[in-house]
């Protein structure tokens, strides 16, 4: 009992305080179990975070979940994992309550345009870092491209995930044969519990999903009104996937809300508690181990192809393309500023703008 006690405090605690998206989540995760706490040591953590890599999902939630499970079991991987996720998830639905009521003030929408040129920039951003980790051959940038071109052919973000797999895996074999509003609850669930079986990569590739998804295949809502989800995940600390909160709860308030969170993280818990007996086996795989570059190269492509939705609406709008160019400039001159900064400096560029635009006219 007490171990499951020292688990949600830890997990808990880092729930609430853990900007900085994935790899900035795995730091403080790796400070407190394994240098300060000494739960496991150095070679089991880095296995951990490899078998991550290695399933669709949140990385920095599964790695809270894995390190829930070899502390205290079971128990421990649904007690670490829900209290990692809860804060962030309550947090973005209350702002979820508050972003519904906004509309009734007048101008709200035209306020809001400040965010979507900041998401663009975090996702070139998020592109950039993980690119160089993502290619490192010509062919796994072939993938990208051809899975960046397959966007736009209409056949959907999983399939067009699975074929540049599929070519990926293919290509690196061949060359290297032995080397290593009111939406139904059930559907909501569904859907995200789909995205979250097969979300590889960063969490901005979620864009992709929830643009082919909620917008494009069920007209649920706007490519703005995702824009503005991924705008207040990155607002708030904990996993980017509390976006899912953010559009539950637009589509049918708190249990909407509810079905949204527990589809997209449920799989992890599952993934976690299967994988976890067998990382020793699968780390030695080859063959995994070119499934896995082929996976991270084709998310680069999504990645990609999820600008062009949120281009269509932040640049036809003056508001939009003078926020772009004004967080561009604050980007070159302050290059560590932080993606919650930046959301609120869209937000304010967004109102001032606005405002200015009205007193002109």
């Amino acid at each position: 009992m007490n171990a499951l006690i020292e688990i949600f405090k830890l997990f808990f605690h880092l729930g609430l305080v853990a900007f900085g998206g994935p790899a900035a989540h795995i730091a403080m995760i790796h400070r407190e179990v394994v240098d300060k706490r000494k739960w496991m040591d150095e070679k089991h953590f880095l296995d951990l975070i490899g078998a991550t890599s290695l399933i669709p999902g949140p990385n920095s939630t599964e790695m809270v979940i894995h390190c829930g499970y070899h502390r205290g079991g079971i128990a421990g991987l649904l007690v670490s994992g829900i209290s990692f996720i809860l804060p962030a998830c309550v947090l973005t639905g209350f702002l979820a309550y508050l972003y519904t009521i906004a509309f009734k003030f007048p101008h709200f929408e035209t306020y809001m345009i400040g965010i979507k040129p900041v998401v663009i920039i975090l996702i070139f951003q998020a592109i950039q870092k993980l690119w160089k980790k993502a290619i490192t051959a010509y062919e796994l940038a072939v993938v990208s491209v051809i899975v960046f071109l397959l966007g736009f052919s209409g056949i959907g973000e999983f399939y067009s995930l699975l074929l540049g797999t599929c070519v990926g895996f293919v290509i690196l074999k061949f060359k290297k044969p032995s080397s290593i509003n009111s939406i139904a609850l059930p559907a909501i669930f569904w859907v995200f519990a789909k995205i979250g079986s097969i979300l590889f990569g960063s969490g901005y590739v979620l864009i992709a999903y929830l643009q082919d998804e909620i917008v494009e295949n069920r007209a649920w809502l706007t490519s703005s009104q995702i824009a503005d989800a991924i705008a207040i995940g990155q607002f708030t600390p904990g996993p980017v996937l509390s976006t899912s909160t953010f559009i539950g709860y637009l589509l049918a308030g708190g249990w909407g809300a509810v079905a949204a969170s527990a589809g997209i993280f449920l799989p992890s818990f599952i993934f976690v508690v299967l994988l976890n007996p067998i990382i020793p086996k699968m780390r030695n795989s080859k063959n995994f181990s070119l499934v896995l570059d082929s996976v991270n190269a084709a998310s680069i492509g999504l990645m990609a192809y999820a600008l062009i939705p949120l281009a269509k609406v932040s640049f036809p709008s003056p508001t939009g393309s003078i926020t772009f160019i004004l967080t561009l400039i604050l980007l070159w001159k302050f290059p560590k500023i932080s993606s919650l900064k930046l959301v609120s400096f869209g937000i304010i560029s967004g109102v001032a703008l606005t405002e200015l635009g009205t007193l002109i006219s």
